[in-house]
């Protein structure tokens, strides 16, 4: 969804009631929808899909014979990397690499994630990406931005995510969530719709983390961690001063890295478990299935 339209539905939230935002003044509603035209006004939105980002990173660094870890991607836009005008800078593969690299273990990278994806879209990801890699080592998902701009609840779009994770974690997936993004950091939104978006992505943040939690899954709250960070610096952002840029993108991934390791248990210092697989019980790899890209 454009910039415009998560101005626009998170004023009519808030002047109607909508998404628990809550009922306020007529007087004060028109001033908010207000500014969600005046968003509008100022895009320009990016057309397009994301970039197939699908592939084996990481040969050239894995030790001989190491067989590849599987990493899946789920979610919307920001998880797909859209924005962005080269593959190598979407968050899958940037992850993909990194990963690659303190394994010493190429990675297989599938991404699933959709533009306008909303939590309730998680369910037909999650049956597509555990066709295509029936027991993947870590499951990545980026969702929440547009289940504020159309006013899911909270409750019900955590449940959805919850569900999502709760399903990976069966397949043997280790899940790591990053949460709703901080919209009120989104340049071209004014106060006081600023500080109504932030707040309800603050909402969605704190019921996916908890929903998380409880799936046995690992979350990292994107919103406040890189909120700050993207706040006030239009570098951040695509041309579209909705999505993230080149950088936006690598901030984000830098972010989630240490947790993705983790959950591997390959942060320097760990042992490797969850994705390890026993070299003898292990099918042979066929020539060209996972090489470098």
């Amino acid at each position: 969804m454009s910039r415009g339209g998560v101005a626009r539905r998170v004023a009519a939230a808030a002047a109607y009631g909508g998404g628990g935002i809550g009922l306020i003044g007529a007087g004060f509603a028109g001033l908010l929808l207000a500014e969600a035209k005046i968003a509008a006004v100022k895009l320009d939105v990016l057309q397009g899909d994301p970039l197939p980002a699908d592939g084996c990173y990481g040969r050239e660094l894995a030790s001989d014979g190491a067989e590849p870890l599987t990493l899946v991607v789920l979610g919307d836009s920001t998880a797909a990397g859209f924005g962005v005008d080269r593959a190598d800078r979407t968050p899958g593969v940037l992850l993909a690499g990194g990963i690659a690299a303190i394994a010493e273990r190429p990675v297989r990278l599938t991404v699933v994630a959709a533009n306008g994806a909303v939590s309730a879209d998680l369910e037909r990801q999650t049956r597509l990406v555990l066709e295509r890699e029936p027991a993947p080592d870590l499951a990545l998902i980026m969702v929440g931005a547009n289940d504020v701009a159309q006013q899911v609840k909270p409750a019900e779009a955590a449940r959805q995510l919850g569900d999502a994770v709760r399903r990976l974690r069966a397949a043997g997936a280790e899940v790591v969530v990053g949460t709703c993004p901080d919209l009120g950091a989104v340049g071209g939104i004014m106060r006081p719709l600023r500080w109504l978006a932030r707040q309800a992505s603050r909402r969605l943040a704190a019921a996916q983390d908890q929903a998380v939690t409880e799936a046995r899954g690992h979350s990292v709250l994107l919103g406040a961690l890189l909120g700050p960070e993207f706040a006030g610096r239009p570098e951040m952002f695509a041309s579209d001063r909705y999505h993230p840029s080149d950088r936006g993108y690598l901030a984000a991934a830098m972010t989630l890295m240490p947790t993705m390791c983790t959950a591997l248990g390959i942060w320097p210092g760990e042992g490797l478990h969850g994705g390890q697989r026993d070299a003898e019980e292990s099918q042979p790899s066929i020539p060209g299935e996972c090489v470098s890209v």
